[in-house]
């Protein structure tokens, strides 16, 4: 599987999550000891089960949203994509650093998003 391929199957797996909130989805997503950094500067939530646990403290409702990406770049160690996240009044811009292991799960990810201005 090229890095390529690693990514797209980890992004296509993290939006099925999304709009599932199902908890073996999520937690498949990621290594036992994973770090997921919900903003650069904020500190990771730590491990699968803490992952689980913040992401459903947080969901968003199934089919809420829409969300569209591109690879920025892509590499054995770690893969950047763009992203934009529609929800019904509001639009977001997304950059997500992937770090994934071996086996396609993630190892470290931080989310950087920003809210686009509304439109007239």
């Amino acid at each position: 599987m090229t890095d390529l391929e690693a990514v797209t199957d980890w992004v296509s797996g993290y939006v099925r999550a999304w709009n599932s909130n199902d908890p073996a989805e999520i937690g498949g997503l990621f290594a036992e000891d994973a770090a997921y950094y919900p903003a650069p500067f904020e500190e990771p939530w730590r491990g699968r089960a803490t992952i689980v646990k913040q992401w459903l403290a947080r969901r968003d409702r199934p089919g809420e949203t829409t969300f569209t990406w591109h690879p920025v770049t892509v590499g054995s160690e770690l893969s950047v994509v763009q992203g934009v996240t529609v929800y019904p009044k509001r639009v977001f811009s997304n950059l997500w650093l992937i770090r994934l292991d071996t086996v396609g799960q993630c190892r470290e990810f931080t989310e950087w998003w920003m809210q686009q201005p509304a439109r007239a």
